[in-house]
């Protein structure tokens, strides 16, 4: 392909997205782009910590599984054997016992009567499968589930991890993202008596044997020429008419091509001369907060979380939605000194669902007890909390709406928003999904290259693209 010229790039944020385009834009050769990162280490959201205890925590329950070969060999260039491999173990707490994931293909887990009324469900939702399309999530789940299913785990589990009416998210996003019922499979488990838990995308994944998720980003980050990456510097204003950034030390630096992986709300925010219609868009997208909590015990875990990797709570007595075994991932993310183990709790937060984050620790350390997490007169030895304002982005009804009137406007200031937040598409918002947006847009800069992660998520997940070469 010809190439292109975008003059001087700057990237905004050095999490997977701006690491990605950064790493594609030197592997094709170019050299006049810095990424600018306001934290003090690459990684972004999916950087890691050791808290004063010298217990590892990720910000949230990361895991690598991958759609694409390019990435899969970045990651294996970043660390090389330092893998540790695991099957998936993910299991949903409900009514007092385990139910192994996905929970509509064990429903034989049930109780007699929950089991009955889930499968009758079920075979209802298949007889009217036919009809006009779901107007929205809630309406998806009925229609796909029953009432069965919708009422003892998908409508009060997705409640707690969304913290958004469920009547107010679109359905585009689902894909692979959720399991959709076989019932013949299901009949069968029932009947055998069976667990059956290799569905999705993670059935087996790899994990850095030291220093958590963040690792990795470390090792893609020190790839880089020297000099490209510059930590504490943080964007507060974009003028694109000057085609220049204000830092929040009071420098000024010029682009001609800005990539942003800024939360695309704040970014429309930070930047003068946008239309009253993007701002309108900015403001009608929703996201989540997460409260990511990290408890370090000493001693060996409980019995029946020797294994386990996360767990799934849709109940209300529990406050967090998932609770990650996070030494099972790592015996390193835990001190030498142990035996030790960890548990890292995750809680959403929205103007549907407040959280006191100062109570939060001992009320998720009462319920952790109660479901069985902490075993009677277990010392806990560390607790660590952080609180993420972009924790998630939803996919809401008007989110489609609002990136048709912000991408474009954007592109025409040379303004390209990619990323989780950036370009706010949670079903192409993993790891590798985020790094390829940045790969595939730092691509189309120099090449002329189509994108698909960003503009075709169905496409990007649908495996065609999997061993799909990037020219250089």
């Amino acid at each position: 392909m010809s190439r292109q010229d975008p003059g001087r790039v700057l990237i905004v944020g050095a999490g997977p997205t701006g690491l990605g385009a950064a790493r594609r834009l030197q592997e094709l050769g170019f050299d006049d782009f810095l990424v600018l990162e306001a934290g003090d280490t690459a990684g972004g959201l999916a950087q890691s910590v050791v808290d004063e205890r010298g217990f590892t925590w990720d910000l949230g329950g990361h895991v690598q599984f991958s759609h694409y070969t390019y990435y899969d060999d970045v990651l294996d260039r970043a660390l090389g054997d330092e893998w540790l491999w695991h099957e998936r173990e993910s299991w949903i707490w409900l009514d007092g016992r385990f139910v192994p994931y996905p929970f509509q293909n064990n429903i034989h887990r049930l109780a007699p009567a929950d089991r009955d009324r889930a499968l009758l469900g079920l075979e209802r939702a298949a007889a009217h499968a036919a009809g006009a399309p779901a107007a929205h999530f809630a309406d998806w789940i009925q229609r796909t589930f029953g009432d069965g299913l919708a009422e003892l785990f998908l409508v009060p589990y997705n409640r707690k991890v969304w913290g958004v009416p469920l009547d107010r998210m679109g359905v585009s996003w689902i894909g692979e993202r959720v399991a959709v019922p076989d019932l013949p499979r299901i009949r069968r488990n029932i009947r055998e008596d069976r667990d059956d838990v290799s569905w999705g995308p993670n059935n087996r994944f790899r994990f850095p044997r030291r220093g958590g998720t963040g690792a990795i980003w470390r090792a893609v980050a020190a790839h880089l020429d020297a000099g490209r990456l510059r930590p504490g510097r943080r964007v507060v204003a974009v003028d694109p008419a000057a085609r220049t950034v204000r830092l929040a030390d009071g420098c000024t630096l010029g682009w001609d091509t800005l990539v942003s992986t800024l939360p695309i709300d704040r970014l429309v925010a930070a930047t003068a001369g946008l239309s009253p219609g993007a701002r309108r868009a900015a403001a009608s997208l929703l996201h989540s907060a997460v409260h990511v909590l990290g408890v370090g015990l000493r001693g060996a875990p409980p019995a029946p979380l020797a294994r386990k990797c996360w767990m799934y709570f849709p109940e209300s007595s529990s406050p967090y939605y998932r609770v990650t075994v996070f030494s099972n991932y790592s015996p390193h993310h835990v001190p030498d000194d142990g035996p030790y183990y960890s548990l890292m709790a995750e809680v959403c937060e929205s103007p549907w669902k407040p959280v006191d984050g100062e109570g939060l620790p001992r009320v998720a350390l009462a319920a952790m007890r109660r479901d069985r997490l902490i075993a009677p007169g277990a010392e806990v030895v560390s607790v660590w909390h952080r609180r993420l304002e972009h924790g998630y982005p939803t996919p809401s009804l008007a989110r489609d709406e609002a990136l048709a009137v912000l991408i474009p406007e954007l592109e025409a200031r040379r303004i390209f928003s990619r990323g989780r937040f950036g370009g706010w598409k949670y079903e192409v918002s993993n790891q590798d999904h985020s790094f390829m947006q940045g790969v595939e847009l730092a691509s189309r800069l120099l090449t002329g290259e189509e994108e698909i992660t960003f503009p075709s998520p169905a496409a990007a997940n649908s495996g065609r693209f999997l061993a799909r070469a990037v020219e250089a």
